[in-house]
């Protein structure tokens, strides 16, 4: 039998300036979640709220930190991560790195207050011109980081995800490339179905939703992750999916945002969770989640992480809605794992 263990993000189940934080949790807990990733926009608003700070600083952010440790353990939810900690990898602006490896430090105290070993790093997004394509100086970037989290006590692992809109590594291949050239035993990969299933084989600027090779790239993609992939790197995986726009994704599309990557400004609007077809859900994102679980024999947390405009919707209904779609689709997916 293979062991998962369902988790939730927090913002998958509202937007932070809109919903509770504890609702969201508790909701999580009563639909039979048994785990949660920490947004760290949760806790910036939830640190707001506690203090009445319009800018809360490093002291308020610990305080929130705690805040929620107490409200997880109250909910039997154990805290699998924390995460975004964005456009880091690459920067040309080398100032700029030096900031963030200040502001990674402040992040170490917040995973202690939430008993968690886990940061998640997304490949950078930001525009070419602010990030360099040169494989070594993002490795060394990134390795810096690992060696900083192995001098904590208990040593802070980092997770890394390709983005399917990222600015050099939009694929899984390319960010389990930069995994092994770091070469640490803290710095693993998220494998995403989103992200993955996302860039080899769908394109919402497309009248088909599809690359023009999807099946046969998508099933090669999958063939080379089965066979590269060391499964002690894949510290945990995320399992969601995305609607099928009614019409391509382009300047004139409501979801369009100027500057912006199509897929990123899909991903934004329009996720779903795995099987909901009466929302528009299309990817074949069983097909690479069995490939990870099946094909690599990986057992751990799964996590269901939602970006879509209906957690921007207001009321106290909106993660009660989340959490029981979430976990609807959770239930299906064991299903489909065990039958097969």
């Amino acid at each position: 039998m293979v062991t998962l263990r369902p988790s939730i993000m927090s913002a998958s189940l509202g937007r932070a300036w809109l919903h509770d934080f504890d609702a969201k949790a508790h909701q999580a807990s009563k639909h039979g979640f048994e785990g949660i990733e920490i947004f760290y926009e949760d806790l910036e608003h939830l640190a707001k709220r506690l203090t009445s700070k319009e800018t809360p600083d490093g002291e308020d952010i610990l305080q929130a930190a705690r805040h929620v440790h107490e409200t997880c353990t109250r909910e039997k939810l154990e805290i699998i991560g924390l995460q975004p900690f964005l456009f880091y990898e690459g920067l040309v602006d080398r100032s700029q790195h030096a900031r963030l490896i200040e502001k990674i430090h402040l992040w170490f105290r917040i995973a202690k207050e939430l008993q968690t070993t886990i940061i998640q790093i997304p490949a950078n997004f930001l525009p070419a011109d602010q990030v360099t394509t040169d494989i070594n100086v993002i490795v060394e970037d990134l390795r810096q980081l690992a060696d900083l989290g192995l001098k904590e006590s208990p040593p802070i692992r980092f997770v890394y995800e390709n983005l399917c809109w990222s600015t050099v590594n939009d694929t899984w291949d390319s960010a389990w490339d930069v995994v092994k050239r770091v070469d640490r035993s803290n710095f693993g990969i998220c494998l995403d179905t989103f992200n993955i299933a996302g860039r080899v084989w769908a394109d919402p600027t497309s009248p088909t939703g599809k690359t023009p090779n999807a099946d046969a790239d998508l099933e090669a993609s999958l063939q080379k992750m089965i066979q590269e992939v060391e499964l002690e790197k894949v510290f945990y995986i995320q399992f969601v999916d995305a609607e099928r726009l009614a019409v391509p994704l382009d300047e004139t599309h409501p979801f369009h945002v100027p500057g912006q990557p199509p897929r990123m400004s899909w991903s934004r609007n329009a996720r779903t969770f795995a099987y909901e077809t009466d929302r528009g859900a299309y990817l074949p994102v069983e097909k690479v989640a069995k490939a990870i679980i099946d094909g690599l024999g990986y057992q751990g947390w799964v996590s269901l992480e939602l970006f879509s405009r209906t957690m921007a919707e207001e009321g106290e209904q909106v993660p009660y809605e989340h959490a029981k779609r979430g976990m609807a689709s959770w239930k299906k997916f064991q299903e489909r794992v065990q039958s097969n």
